[in-house]
């Protein structure tokens, strides 16, 4: 990351529409990144919520720009809740080779999450199926070559897989506050898609996925929220006011012990939900929960109290302060906002 993913970097695939650098992402396949949760069977490295999570620390504290956690995340971890042999045959070689990039699509209006009333329908024609509505927040949806869609049918709903260069998608860029996560609306009328895995499982797959995504996105969040603190802390270190160094100021000396205290709490809560994932552990989901309502708000604190650290300088747009603060402010509602994670919480644990 230090090599592939500086600020010289992030900025520059941010200004781009796909947020997308070829180069980089063959070396992230080489070295067996893109295919870390992909079985060995299918040229993966088989590797579990572990590595990961340690994995996304880096990644996270990097702002690497780039479709990890659509292509090497959500996409595996959707296929290996599906349970689609020949799917995963035909798609996870090619995505642990770093040939495919892929996104999963499932928010629509008013949800982040898998909505309670799937508006986007799938339809049989003879053994072909069709998808029609519309998908809000796809990460990468204008660079990824497929999708899979969830989608309502009459027997229930389904994961389907879009082509998208196929007749009938359309695909609109969206403005966001994170200019390092590429989002997109991604519309289908009538267009051509197959069913994987089988008819009613969709809800259910889909959440188990994104589950086993978010173990990602709170290390992400952690490791962000560290590469912040030692940030904020090098900067009270050499900035001088009043000839002191700002950091000897007892009000900066609080916020730098505040902000060491929420980040190593979201490394701690991010460790401990991927450890809880990879024993399954019967109290994983709670542990999830919890550690994404934690390191949602943690994150968010810790970016922008390195802004009042950083004074007026980290109000500019030349220091990478914002651009943390940025992704931190959209991390926390990717897949639920703290809220929905704390009120998650509180049903898993009966209260």
């Amino acid at each position: 990351m230090a090599k592939r993913s500086p600020e010289s970097a992030v900025r520059a695939m941010m200004a781009t529409d796909t947020g997308f650098d070829p180069e980089v992402w063959r070396e992230l396949a080489a070295t067996g990144l893109v295919g870390l949760l992909i079985p060995e069977q299918h040229g993966g490295g088989g590797a579990g919520p572990i590595e990961l999570g340690i994995v996304a620390e880096e990644t996270g504290a990097a702002l690497m720009v780039g479709p990890y956690l659509s292509t090497a995340v959500l996409v595996p971890s959707l296929l290996a809740e599906v349970c689609d042999t020949a799917e995963s045959a035909a798609v996870l070689p090619r995505i642990a080779s770093g040939e495919l990039i892929a996104t999963v699509a499932f928010a629509e209006d008013g949800s982040a999450r898998v909505p309670w009333t799937i508006a986007t329908s799938a339809r049989a024609a003879g053994d072909d199926w069709h998808v029609t509505g519309s998908k809000q927040f796809v990460l990468d949806g204008g660079l990824a070559q497929l999708v899979y869609v969830l989608a309502a049918a009459d027997a229930g709903p389904a994961v389907f897989a879009v082509e998208t260069a196929a007749p009938g998608v359309e695909v609109t860029p969206l403005t966001t506050v994170d200019l390092t996560r590429k989002q997109c609306r991604l519309q289908f009328s009538d267009t051509p898609a197959r069913l994987v895995g089988r008819l009613g499982s969709g809800v259910e797959v889909f959440g188990a996925a994104l589950d086993s995504a978010a173990v990602a996105l709170v290390g992400e969040q952690a490791g962000g929220a560290r590469r912040v603190v030692d940030m904020a802390a090098e900067y009270a270190k050499t900035r001088y006011q009043f000839g002191r160094a700002i950091g000897s100021f007892q009000a900066v000396k609080h916020m730098c012990a505040d902000m060491l205290l929420e980040a190593e709490s979201a490394v701690s809560a991010a460790r401990f939900a991927a450890e809880s994932f990879a024993r399954k552990s019967p109290s994983r989901f709670a542990d999830l929960a919890l550690a994404q309502g934690y390191c949602s708000d943690a994150f968010v604190f810790v970016a922008a109290t390195n802004i009042q650290v950083h004074g007026g300088i980290g109000f500019t747009w030349e220091h990478p302060a914002h651009l943390y603060l940025r992704r931190a402010r959209t991390d926390a509602q990717l897949l639920g906002s703290p809220s929905w994670h704390r009120e998650r919480y509180l049903q898993q644990i009966g209260a």
